[in-house]
């Protein structure tokens, strides 16, 4: 596609070109990610066409479709051209996507393993950009009873109350807990905080007779677990 061809409009255009008639005639896997979002966006301006701000938007977030779908409807409205509308649509789009991933595997109903805990709390804890500190508490047969938030902090950290904890234990009569956060950094080494919080929280379960099975540090790329690594 020459330079010529992107500084015009999407309307003058060959029309197997234009990202609409070329999804109804090719289908939806010929079309770029870029043309993809500019179905989304709609309209460009008078500087530039639709698919050039895609692409605009695509190039700054490193042409990552994991990193665009954290983007904040205030970050997408810096971009010239986009209001918040577009925004809106760009994130939903992105978020039925990470959604239809998640459904393709079923989250178990039980809970015999860290992994079956990422599997039932990765859709939650993923693609943010703040902490939250979950629960999940389960039954005397390690069938899962609920998932509950806890606690929602800032970038670098949030405050779990082990009251607020076991209350939400007890209501549910849980004869175990797992407890999972997540770091937006990425980073899957657990802080100072982190294990003196774990271990808090254990000895607290002990005199309740409620089993702390595991506590659970989630990223985008994987998971730590304390049970796993013998530090609970």
């Amino acid at each position: 596609m020459s330079d010529y061809q992107n500084h015009i409009s999407i309307k003058a255009w060959a029309e197997e070109d234009r990202p609409r008639e070329k999804l109804s005639g090719q289908g939806r896997r010929s079309l770029t990610d870029a043309e993809l979002i500019a179905i989304l966006i709609g309209s460009g301006s008078r500087d530039e066409s639709a698919v050039e701000l895609s692409k605009r938007i695509l190039h700054h977030y490193e042409n990552d479709l994991n990193k665009l779908g954290k983007a904040s409807i205030t970050e997408l409205c810096r971009f010239k051209g986009v209001g918040e509308a577009k925004a809106i649509s760009i994130i939903a789009a992105l978020e039925i996507g990470r959604r239809r991933n998640e459904t393709e595997s079923k989250p178990p109903e039980e809970v015999k393993g860290s992994n079956d805990v990422f599997k039932l709390m990765r859709r939650h804890l993923m693609d943010l950009n703040h902490e939250e500190f979950w629960i999940v508490l389960l039954s005397r047969s390690s069938k899962v009873l609920s998932k509950e938030l806890v606690s929602r902090g800032g970038i670098s950290g949030t405050v779990a109350d082990p009251k607020i904890i076991f209350y939400m234990a007890l209501q549910q009569q849980a004869s175990a807990i797992i407890l999972i956060h997540n770091h937006p950094s990425g980073n899957l080494k657990p802080s100072q905080l982190d294990i003196e919080l774990t271990k808090k929280v254990a000895n607290a379960g002990k005199m309740l007779d409620i089993n702390v099975l595991d506590h659970l540090i989630i990223t985008d790329k994987g998971f730590f677990s304390f049970a796993d690594e013998g530090l609970l």
